[in-house]
């Protein structure tokens, strides 16, 4: 459990590049996640260009960690491949976060940019990245070395625990 504990948001990255190996392991680690029925019905756009990492950054007003990233990952839900259409947020969710704690263990930084199922970000993001419509553009996962030292809080609230019933 030491490498939950670890995982924290970062949003400011060193200018250094993520080798492609540390990125397919992000990707491996991503499709390792549980999904409704084993459908794994994710797929996924990585994104190293500076020209669509600035464009990206800029398609929300919390979008801007994009733009200095190594990578972007872009985790979509291929509607196509379900048999559980309803799961699909909680399979991605699985999936992003396996990718979350694959960072953390590989020394990067990463952050999580929810675009679904906020209309006018998942459209922005479809059409910039040419996502067919039987996609849905779920999230961005900004990766690469923190700029920096960041401090992790321990969130754990036992005011939040309930025994046996409410």
């Amino acid at each position: 459990m030491s490498l939950i504990f670890k995982r924290h948001s970062v949003r400011r990255f060193r200018d250094e590049k993520v080798p492609d190996e540390i990125i397919e392991n992000l990707l491996k680690a991503g499709m390792q996640a549980p999904s409704a029925g084993n459908q794994q019905a994710w797929e996924f756009i990585v994104v190293s260009d500076d020209e669509d990492k600035l464009a990206i950054s800029k398609m929300h007003q919390y979008a801007k960690p994009a733009e200095k990233a190594s990578h972007l990952i872009v985790t979509l839900g291929n509607l196509n491949e379900t048999r559980f259409d309803m799961m699909i947020e909680q399979d991605l969710g699985a999936c992003n976060e396996n990718i979350l704690l694959q960072a953390t263990h590989e020394g990067l930084g990463a952050v999580w940019l929810g675009f679904h199922p906020i209309e006018d970000r998942s459209l922005r993001l479809k059409e910039y990245l040419n996502i067919p419509d039987y996609c849905i553009p779920f999230s961005v996962i900004c990766v690469g070395y923190p700029l920096g030292d960041s401090e992790v809080k321990l969130r754990y609230d036992k005011d939040k625990i309930h025994i046996g019933r409410y």
